[in-house]
């Protein structure tokens, strides 16, 4: 077999292409397909030529991308129910509202004023946040999503 650096060369943008159809979003693309790329790199002495190099390269791109898109959907805003009311997103556009959300995050406990602050303000990644604290991604997640939640109960209070 030929250094892996020849096949990334030769198969990158063909990949790269099978991923942009599946997700039609350049960095969504490029992300999955280095990942591949990573993962074929770990794998490749278990490619036996059964099928043809690109075939297999993508069918790992394939599987990388629906797990992607899991993760996804197992960690999205629409996933976690709402508090009634009150919604965050929807306030942020007013400045009168931002004061609000500062005053009732300044009051907020650590680590969830942190978290929700990197995150929103911030705009890092979980990934980003987990590795400022020494914790997993889902930890990132859970401290984010209680840490909105709490706000949105403050701020549904404060309106009553």
């Amino acid at each position: 077999m030929t250094e892996f650096g020849d096949i990334y060369e030769r198969y990158f943008k063909d990949v790269y292409a099978f991923v942009y159809s599946l997700s039609r979003n350049d960095k969504v693309a490029e992300e999955i397909t280095q990942e591949t790329f990573f993962k074929a790199l770990k794998g490749i002495e278990s490619f036996h030529g059964q099928c043809k190099l690109h075939v297999w390269l993508c069918q790992i791109a394939k599987n990388t991308y629906f797990t992607y898109l899991e993760k996804q959907k197992r960690f999205s805003d629409e996933d976690v129910p709402e508090q009634e009311g009150v919604r965050i997103e929807d306030l942020m556009t007013d400045k009168e509202n931002v004061f609000r959300i500062h005053q009732a995050l300044h009051r907020l406990e650590e680590p969830y004023k942190e978290v929700f602050t990197l995150r929103i303000f911030g705009e890092l990644s979980f990934r980003q946040i987990s590795q400022l604290f020494g914790k997993t991604e889902s930890w990132a997640r859970v401290t984010f999503h209680r840490a909105k939640q709490k706000l949105q109960t403050r701020l549904k209070e404060e309106e009553q």
